[in-house]
Order: C-alpha cells, then sequence, then structure tokens
C-alpha cells in the first residue's frame, strides 16, 4: 500500500467528540449554569481549568490553563468542582449508542471515540447517515451535543470533528483528504504542540502541503520518531485500524516555560498545576498505572528522568502527587534553573498487550500544554 495515495482499504470511520463534555454536563445539570461561562476545575491559585464552556472560550479559557489566568481572561467565570463520576455514566450512556452500530468501538477518553462503520450493524452503509443518527440519539438520551468527523482514516476523521464544533459533522471524502490536509496549518497535526510548531516555522514549515514537501530524512533529522507519522499524515494517509481494545501506554504531560524556572517556590508552583493537569488527563482517560515519571530540562537544555514504580495500581491524586513531588524533591535544588517540566502515569493496565502496536495519537496520551 502506497504511503503517497488515500488508504485503499476505503475504511469508513466516524470521530465523535463531544461539546465541552464536562461543562455541558454540569450547564444540564444545573439550570442556573446555562448560558454563563464556566469552568470545571479549582479556583485556588494552584487551581487548573479541567474544561470550559463554550461561553467561557469566547474569552480565552481552555482546559489545562491555570485558574488565576482563566479568571484573570474571563472575570465572570464560574468555577464548579468536577464530578468524574456522572461524567463516566453519561460516557457509558454514549458507549452503549456506539455499539448499536459497530463492535469497533475505540474510546479515548471520556468524550471521544473512533467508530469504524465499514461493514454496520444494522446495513445502513452510509457513515455519514450513521454519523448523524448517532448525534441525534445522543442528544435524545442525554441532552447534550456531540461533533462528529467522517472519513476513511482516523487521522482525518478525528480533524474534521473539531472542523464545524459545536454540534457540527464534517465529511473529508478519500479523493478531499489529501488537499484537505495540505491547507491545515500544522498546529491541527495532533502532536505539534507550541513548541514544536514554533521549531516548523523556523524551517518555514507552516501548513500541511510545506510538511508535505519535505523528505522523509529531513522530517528523521529534525523531529527523530515523529518523522514517519509526520510524512504520512502529510499526505492524508493513516492505515492504524480501529481497536475496540486498545490500550494506552502512558498518560502524561509536559510544560515549557518562557521563564526558566529558578526558584524553589517558582517551581512547586509550576509542577502543582502539571500534578492537577495530568491527573485531569488520567481521570478522563481511566488509566490505572504503576509508575510515574518526572521529565525536567534544564536551561542548558540537559534532561533528566527519574521513575518510581509501586506494586499496585495508583490509587488517587494524593498518591501520584505524593510520588510526583518526592521525584522533585530528588532534583532540587537546582543550580540554572528548569525550562520544562513533565509528569507522566506509565506502566498501565493491559500495556504490555501494546508493545507491539504502531507509536502515535492512539497509543499514548502524552502533549504540550
Amino acid at each position: 500500500m502506497s504511503d503517497s495515495a488515500p488508504d485503499l482499504l476505503q475504511r469508513k470511520i466516524i470521530h465523535i467528540d463531544m461539546d465541552a463534555f464536562f461543562a455541558s454536563v454540569e450547564q444540564r445539570d444545573f439550570p442556573e449554569l446555562r448560558g454563563k461561562p464556566v469552568a470545571v476545575g479549582g479556583s485556588s491559585k494552584r487551581g487548573v481549568v479541567a474544561a470550559a464552556s463554550y461561553e467561557a472560550r469566547k474569552f480565552g479559557v481552555r482546559s489545562a490553563m491555570p485558574s488565576v489566568t482563566a479568571k484573570r481572561r474571563c472575570p465572570d467565570l464560574i468555577f464548579v468542582k468536577h464530578r468524574f463520576e456522572v461524567y463516566r455514566e453519561v460516557s457509558q450512556q454514549i458507549r452503549a449508542i456506539f455499539r448499536t452500530h459497530s463492535d469497533l468501538v475505540e474510546p479515548l477518553s471520556l468524550d471521544e471515540a473512533y467508530i469504524d462503520v465499514t461493514q454496520d450493524k444494522m446495513g445502513i452503509g452510509n457513515a455519514t447517515r450513521i454519523a448523524e443518527m448517532i448525534r441525534a440519539e445522543i442528544r435524545k438520551q442525554t441532552r447534550l451535543t456531540a461533533s462528529a468527523g467522517v472519513s476513511y482514516n482516523k487521522f482525518l476523521a478525528k480533524i474534521a470533528s473539531d472542523q464545524n464544533k459545536p454540534d457540527g459533522i464534517c465529511v473529508i471524502k478519500p479523493h478531499q483528504g489529501a488537499d484537505f490536509v495540505a491547507g491545515l496549518p500544522v498546529r491541527r497535526f495532533f502532536g505539534v504542540g507550541p513548541k514544536t510548531a514554533e521549531r516548523m516555522a523556523k524551517l518555514d514549515i507552516h501548513t500541511g502541503a510545506d510538511l508535505r514537501a519535505q523528505s522523509q530524512d529531513f522530517l528523521q533529522q529534525h523531529f527523530g520518531k515523529s518523522a514517519g507519522y509526520l510524512f504520512r499524515a502529510s499526505r492524508g494517509v493513516d492505515h492504524r485500524e480501529v481497536r475496540s481494545n486498545r490500550i494506552r501506554k502512558s498518560v502524561g504531560g509536559e510544560r515549557t516555560y518562557g521563564d526558566d524556572l529558578v526558584t524553589d517556590t517558582d517551581l512547586q508552583d509550576a509542577f502543582e498545576n502539571i500534578i492537577d493537569i495530568v491527573w485531569n488527563s488520567i481521570e478522563k482517560c481511566e488509566a490505572r498505572g504503576r509508575t510515574v515519571t518526572l521529565k525536567a530540562k534544564y536551561a542548558d537544555f540537559r534532561q533528566v528522568t527519574r521513575s518510581h514504580s509501586v506494586d499496585h495500581y495508583v490509587a488517587d491524586k494524593k498518591e501520584f502527587a505524593d510520588i510526583g513531588r518526592d521525584l522533585l524533591a530528588s532534583i532540587t535544588p537546582v543550580e540554572n534553573g528548569v525550562r520544562l517540566l513533565g509528569l507522566t502515569l506509565g506502566n498501565l493496565e493491559g500495556a504490555a498487550e501494546a508493545a507491539d502496536e504502531e507509536p502515535g495519537e492512539a497509543d499514548q496520551r502524552a502533549f504540550e500544554f
């Protein structure tokens, strides 16, 4: 199968992404919140936004943002505590709807999933119609809205679901894939965070078309293990199957700071934010793991990692945070400052079974924020 042409298998894949899921559930259950800017998360100095309503997003409030920054951008922002048990219940309702159409359902988190409807259970045969049926049933059963992307592979279906949010649908047909990707800013590619996009800009790579113009050797030289993914994705190619038993290998996140963290207080405050952000992602992905890993990059670009494993699955946020803080203590005090901090939960439940999977977006939930 050529990597310069669309996926010849011509799969029919839907990506469903709930709209502002956590915040929408809160607005549904508490009418006084409807139409108002809402953030799910803590409002304390070290708090982090886990999710923001569309009313809040108009002010630039987004997930993973420090709560103090969010409040500064939107003074009328209403903070509510998360209720993950409720979000999980709603998520199960939604997944049951998916499975009426296909057994090939690959959840990525509580609020999004891939569904392969190449052979759909109801014999409808039209992926766009199925996506509309799913969206309508979600609205009927949960009183929530979902956006859908429909395409011939996972990469494009996921991008498409974000194209017409909220409460929208986007269809990318096989003959449209390469041209669609060519017009995308590189920031829309999964895994291309602000720092990677900045590196690309210095190489005069701004769009999918710019990326496609590069050789795989060039991409390997500048982006390492991501080269293969970037080379294929820039051509609208993605051969990964939807796997109902897909196992994630790790969940984590990292942040690069504009100003180096020098004092212990700055370092600890920044780290508390990372704990909140990563634990929110762990909860959202329903992950259970035994190993916590700290990553730090110093001002001189030296990088260190520290890991600690336990003989049980990390029980809760407190245990995760305590292990992380101990790891941070093992590298402090720092002499020259820290420019990057990251934290990951690994050795996840069932991860050994995923050892032969192609690395990429579906296998690892690590991100820049």
